[in-house]
C-alpha cells in the first residue's frame, strides 16, 4: 500500500513533539512518506541561543545540536508511522546514535535540510539512518534509534 507524501507546518509539528522555544529544531516538514522517510527543514539564524558561546567571532552550530535536530525529525517520522499522537502516557525518546559523523561547520544563515530513513521499527525500537544537508552538502550524519515510553 502506497501512502502519499505529507507536509507539516510548525502548528504540526508542535502537536507531535514535546520540544519548546529555545530547544525546538525543526521548523517546517517539507515532505514525510509515513513508514519511510522524512525531510524536515531547520532555519540556523543568528538568534540562536547557542551562538554567543560557540564560538564567539566564529559562531557555529554545535554538533550536538545537530544530532538533537535529527533526533526530533526521527521522532516526527516515529509518530506519524504510528498514527500516534503523544500525550502525557506516550512519547518516544532518543535512545541510541552510532555512526556519527561531522563534515562541516553550519552556520547562521544556514538552512538546514534534515533527512532520516527508517530502516527497521522491532520490539518498539525504531532505528534510523540520518543526514543534515545545506544545499546538497552533507554537514553530517548519524544512524540513531528511538523508543516509545507508554504509560508508567
Amino acid at each position: 500500500m502506497m501512502t502519499d507524501p505529507i507536509t507539516l507546518d510548525i502548528s504540526a509539528i508542535l502537536q507531535l513533539l514535546p520540544h519548546r522555544y529555545p530547544f525546538l529544531l525543526v521548523d517546517r516538514v517539507l515532505e514525510c512518506i509515513p513508514g519511510k522517510s522524512i525531510r524536515a527543514l531547520k532555519n540556523v539564524t543568528y538568534n540562536e541561543p547557542f551562538f554567543p558561546g560557540h564560538f564567539p567571532g566564529r559562531p557555529l552550530m554545535p554538533g550536538v545540536m545537530i544530532i538533537e535536530a535529527l533526533a526530533q525529525t526521527a521522532g516526527i517520522l516515529a509518530f506519524v508511522s504510528a498514527g500516534v499522537v503523544p500525550n502525557h502516557e506516550t512519547k518516544f525518546y532518543f535512545v541510541g546514535i552510532d555512526k556519527a559523523r561531522f563534515r562541516k561547520p553550519v552556520e547562521p544563515g544556514d538552512q538546514l535540510i534534515l533527512t532520516v530513513s527508517l530502516e527497521r521499527a522491532l520490539k518498539g525500537i525504531w532505528k534510523f539512518s540520518s543526514a543534515a544537508l545545506v544545499g546538497e552538502t552533507e554537514v553530517a550524519h548519524a544512524e540513531m534509534m528511538v523508543a516509545p515510553e507508554t504509560g508508567k
